[in-house]
């Protein structure tokens, strides 16, 4: 369980859910102003942010709708129409509230969602260009949401379903998809959704939907598909690991090198005379 109380920081929790941060301000300062990442990063920070402060006004406005309720359940309320407007004002106050509340929860959602599609290209583009599997060309390349399976995201999500029970779980309050395993925790390393469902929809995983997606969740199995590209996988994995290494050796090798020896006097050169 996150250590943020989705009842006083909706925000703060979903980035936690989501992102596994739990100081949502500290998003950003691994990436330097005028970055792509620390744009995103900033717009996830502002959204989680006005989420939160939203959620707190709904809080208060409840509890002063609370004491004009009051009345009315002991019997209090003498139907005049004077009588009706504090009621008809608060209702309309918690209403507009909980309009904004619900547009900055799908804000905070979209920011979430442009934030991991940035970060994984980012994690891609610095990766080598050593081919680590081939199961890319039977995969859709090419696909919207190839980013979702980019880098060792797909690796990671079939390893996770092998060695825990991870389920599929969606909040009861906000609605958003996240994964745990059987205990309830996130797994470690982070599995996002969107790679589960490019892998239920290419065949590897197998999503029981028998059961609710609440309560206890949704079973993730490898298909036999999976459980050869997951084989196939960690295969790949060493050889890629040992080119990196290779590749990084070489450079360190030309960067420590002295400097090119002068060349060499022609044999047919006469030396200067002295005057």
């Amino acid at each position: 369980m996150n250590a943020q109380n989705v009842t006083a920081r909706p925000g703060a929790d979903l980035v936690a859910e989501l992102l596994g941060v739990e100081d949502f301000w500290m998003l950003n300062i691994a990436y330097r102003p005028g970055e792509p990442l620390y744009g995103a990063a900033t717009r996830v920070i502002g959204a989680a942010h006005e989420l939160n402060e939203l959620h707190g006004r709904v809080a208060r406005a409840a509890q002063a709708a609370v004491e004009v309720l009051g009345p009315v359940s002991r019997g209090e309320f003498n139907g005049s129409a004077r009588s009706y407007v504090p009621l008809r004002s608060a209702v309309q106050q918690i209403g507009r509230l909980v309009s904004r509340q619900n547009e900055a929860h799908e804000q905070l959602n979209e920011s979430i969602f442009a934030y991991r599609q940035l970060l994984s290209e980012s994690n891609s583009s610095q990766v080598t260009q050593v081919k680590t599997h081939e199961l890319d060309n039977d995969h859709g390349a090419g696909r919207d949401d190839d980013w979702t399976v980019s880098g060792d995201l797909r690796l990671r999500a079939l390893e996770a379903v092998d060695a825990v029970e991870l389920r599929v779980r969606q909040s009861a309050i906000y609605g958003y998809t996240y994964l745990s395993d059987g205990t309830g925790q996130r797994p470690n390393p982070e599995v996002w959704p969107e790679t589960v469902q490019r892998l239920v929809a290419d065949g590897l995983l197998a999503q029981d939907t028998s059961e609710g997606l609440y309560r206890p969740g949704q079973l993730l199995s490898l298909t036999p598909q999976g459980e050869t590209a997951l084989r196939d996988l960690r295969t790949a994995a060493p050889r890629v690991s040992a080119a990196l290494s290779r590749s990084d050796a070489a450079a360190i090798s030309g960067s420590d090198a002295g400097p090119s020896p002068a060349p060499a006097t022609s044999p047919t050169a006469k030396p200067l005379r002295s005057r």
